[in-house]
């Protein structure tokens, strides 16, 4: 194109795979990595709890969810009930293991919200920690408190690891540098000298914590490679260095929990096979068993034929050793057998070469069972270390797949690299955005980026975008007081996302294809795990493109989130759309619940917890029609403000003679480059529903005189209410004041009441008749503010009087509302 321009840009993944059409590999394959964001506390785990209306007094409290040093709580007592759930930072939170407080001679106190739940205090504490795990002491107190484990591997500590050439021999190894679990580390006794550093994964199954190898009647001994670059005295003195300083530089033992346990094998010296050079994975060649250590450890050799050669290819493996394979294992799955360099005659067969070997093939028993359940598929883009250069990680696609192993094209490595062969569970390869999360610099594409002017065609939505929050985003946690900023660790703060099969999907998700979705994703980065859950509820709807519509961010609801572009394809076209997601871990519940209810879905479809045998929502029992008549629309009416404001009624009353302007939506179908056509009527478009609303709607001047008239007839009194609860529990609308000025003032933000708070408030004015209503639709707070003239009539059934006396009350909450909580 004429006025393109290359240019040397910062990269971006989102831009690059819309660019190159590619998806990234799902987190949850990435086990490593997900076993690395673990925090030590689990789902379950028990504690004691400062109770925060009475900081004397401590209660039992339950582990809900884990995110970096954030631990999402609920107090025991509480049963199902998780709107009583509550967000601690580690770091600042007054948290005790169990039996802190008899310890310590403090209080243990049922908090008042339950107290009526809990009549005997002693009986119940027996019941609920009977066979409880308490969180580890060691976590919530001392120097590791509030620390991911993975970060106490500092620069400095020393670990043990194996020799490749000889696993019965250790040597001692420093951290030079961390970069998310994955270690540089160099062999204690070198210093300055990086020319033997070697970059491993904290899990890696040969490194061990100092004193691993007495233990396990291992020798320490200096590798042969930097063994003549000191005297055995020198290196006996470093030894004795080590055992010196051996508590201050020590990694805790629990921090390799996690590591997978090596098994018997059962290979023979001489035996064959094929493998892949760990050091240049780039073909699968036949070898040989070397020579067996022990029950655990064997080596093999790449077999060279060469009289001549120089130097030979072999290492340590064990049975679950990656990149080794029984014989015809290549003939079988249609890959490439490299010949052994020497061996005579173009074609390798394996009869005649063990043949003239005069050897045996391995047993298929000896080698793991390969799996293809992994979540990788061809053309998937990831982050993966360049063999040839460790320092390097590079973009990486896959270009093909076999059992448990993928094939990788390097992109931008410093010099170019053939394609690698790679385990689904090498701990060399990692999540796209893992780098970036990490402050680790990833390799760009070698290829110059190119700014082409894209055209375009914008097509509106079949109908207006309803928004399901307005002004609030996610929890408001006077414990945690995080910002929008909040990074954990400057690491990944999404927890776990869970798709919960069993819950009901609502009118717009295929419940066949919701089956087929992952059973989880991340954690990871709150944007990337988001991004990547809701492309895959795209991806699940009957019309895609319907949901896209769905999630399109309401430009006029105040924005705390991030923006992200999500693309949908329905029968051959493409749609893009700008849909929110939040940045932070505490938030990220209210998301998922939120959005589900936008998709008319259970509540529970996903989220950060997992429903195991029950639903709490009891979605199960609930009929479909009773179902979505509170969670999403009834008869296709929906239930929230229309565009262009917050309220039908105040801009009717202010601009009597003005009709609103229509929204315009930024809803995008890409085109050709060719097209420069623009379709602006497609099927369903908002031109008709929007008439029928407002033709039900009543005139202006009928408006004005009907309130004018009830305003008249009504004398206000000044009525105050009070609720008493424990602080944990949501919060209640408390002393209420209805003044003769027609001004409310609240004490507390409706956003956060519960139906139960709703229904208090209209039992306190004119309309009390109507609150039956509200607790048979189960309308909360937020579903309150989002009411209008048109919705109240058409979704209740309510004639135009007391349809507008409603709205006169649900008028002066929302005005309460944005003077004292909207900013």
């Amino acid at each position: 194109d004429a006025g393109s321009s290359v240019e040397e840009m910062e990269f971006n993944w989102d831009e690059y795979l819309e660019d190159t059409g590619a998806t990234a590999a799902p987190h949850g394959s990435f086990k490593h990595v997900d076993t690395s964001l673990q925090n030590g506390f689990a789902p379950g785990m028990k504690l004691e709890v400062a109770v925060k209306s009475d900081q004397n007094t401590y209660w039992v409290a339950t582990i809900i969810t884990t995110c970096g040093q954030l631990l999402l709580l609920r107090y025991d007592g509480y049963g199902e009930d998780r709107k009583a759930d509550f967000w601690c930072d580690i770091m600042t939170a007054d948290l005790h293991p169990i039996g802190w407080c008899e310890q310590n001679k403090k209080i243990l106190k049922v908090p008042e919200g339950i107290k009526d739940k809990i009549p005997d205090q002693e009986e119940f504490l027996q019941q609920v920690l009977k066979g409880a795990c308490s969180a580890p002491a060691n976590l919530l107190e001392g120097l590791h408190r509030g620390k991911n484990p993975l970060d106490l591997i500092a620069p400095g500590s020393r670990l043990e690891l194996q020799n490749i050439r000889d696993s019965l021999e250790a040597w001692v190894v420093n951290v030079v540098e961390n970069v998310g679990g994955r270690l540089k580390l160099r062999y204690e006794g070198l210093e300055d000298c990086d020319k033997f550093d070697q970059w491993l994964f904290y899990l890696d199954p040969f490194l061990h914590q100092v004193g691993w190898a007495a233990q396990h009647g291992y020798s320490l001994q200096p590798p042969l490679a930097i063994r003549s670059l000191k005297s055995e005295a020198d290196w006996q003195e470093i030894l004795k260095k080590v055992k010196e300083e051996e508590e201050e530089s020590s990694v805790p033992t629990d921090l390799f929990k996690d590591k997978p346990v090596i098994g018997v094998h059962s290979f023979s010296e001489g035996m064959k096979l094929e493998a892949v050079d760990p050091m240049a994975p780039f073909v699968i060649s036949p070898a040989t068993v070397l020579k067996v250590f022990n029950e655990k450890y064997f080596m093999i050799e790449i077999d060279d034929l060469r009289p001549d050669r120089a130097t030979r290819q072999s290492y340590i493996c064990h049975v679950n050793s990656a990149g080794i394979f029984p014989v015809q294992w290549s003939l079988k799955n249609g890959l490439h057998l490299s010949s052994p360099p020497g061996y005579p005659g173009q074609d390798f067969d394996w009869a005649d070469y063990l043949k003239q070997c005069g050897a045996e093939a391995a047993p298929q028993s000896c080698f793991p069972l390969l799996t293809s359940d992994h979540g990788f598929k061809e053309n998937m883009k990831l982050e993966a270390v360049n063999p040839v250069d460790p320092e390097e990680v590079c973009i990486a696609t896959v270009t093909r797949l076999k059992d448990s192993y993928l094939w990788l094209q390097l992109e931008g490595s410093k010099k170019p690299v053939p394609e690698c062969i790679v385990s689904v569970e090498s701990m060399n390869i990692f999540p796209v955005g893992w780098c970036e999360t990490n402050g680790y610099q990833l390799r760009p594409p070698r290829k110059a980026i190119v700014n082409k002017q894209k055209k375009i065609a914008v097509v509106q939505p079949e109908k207006q975008i309803l928004s399901s929050r307005t002004v609030h985003d996610g929890l408001k946690n006077q414990e945690l007081n995080s910002s929008d900023s909040v990074v954990i660790n400057g690491k990944y703060c999404c927890p776990k996302i869970y798709f919960n099969h069993r819950c009901f999907s609502g009118p717009y998700l295929n419940k066949g294809r919701i089956a087929e979705l992952p059973q989880s994703v991340g954690p990871g980065n709150c944007v990337l795990v988001l991004k990547e859950v809701l492309t895959l509820l795209i991806n699940a709807a009957y019309k895609p493109s319907r949901v896209l519509r769905e999630l399109q961010l309401d430009e006029e609801a105040a924005w705390h989130g991030h923006g992200e572009t999500l693309k949908a394809k329905y029968k051959g076209k493409s749609y893009r759309a700008t849909v929110e997601v939040v940045r932070t871990a505490d938030r990220v519940a209210d998301f998922c619940r939120k959005t589900c209810i936008k998709l008319e879905c259970c509540p529970n479809l996903f989220g950060p917890q997992m429903v195991l045998d029950k639903c709490s929502e009891n979605c199960s029992v609930l009929t479909k029609t009773k179902y979505t008549h509170y969670y999403g629309k009834r008869k296709n009416k929906r239930i929230g403000r229309p565009p262009g404001g917050h309220s039908n009624l105040e801009v009717a009353m202010k601009k009597p003679n003005k009709r609103r302007k229509r929204r315009k939506h930024f809803f995008v179908h890409k085109k050709k480059r060719s097209s420069a056509s623009v379709d602006n009527t497609p099927a369903g478009s908002p031109q008709v529903s929007e008439k029928k609303s407002l033709s039900s709607s009543p005139t202006q001047s009928e408006l004005s005189h009907s309130l004018a008239q009830d305003r008249d007839k009504r004398k206000r009194k000044l009525r105050t209410f009070s609720f008493s609860d424990d602080e944990n529990k949501p919060p209640s609308p408390k002393d209420i004041k209805m003044e003769v000025a027609e001004k409310l003032q609240l004490d507390s933000n409706p956003l956060e009441w519960s139906v139960a708070d709703v229904v208090r408030f209209l039992k306190s004015t004119d309309c009390a008749p109507l609150a039956r209503i509200f607790l048979d639709q189960e309308i909360d707070g937020q579903a309150l503010l989002l009411l209008t003239l048109p919705t109240v009539q058409e979704c209740m059934d309510l004639k135009l009087g007391p349809a507008i006396k409603l709205c006169h009350h649900i008028e002066r909450v929302k005005l309460a509302f944005y003077q004292q909580f909207a900013n």
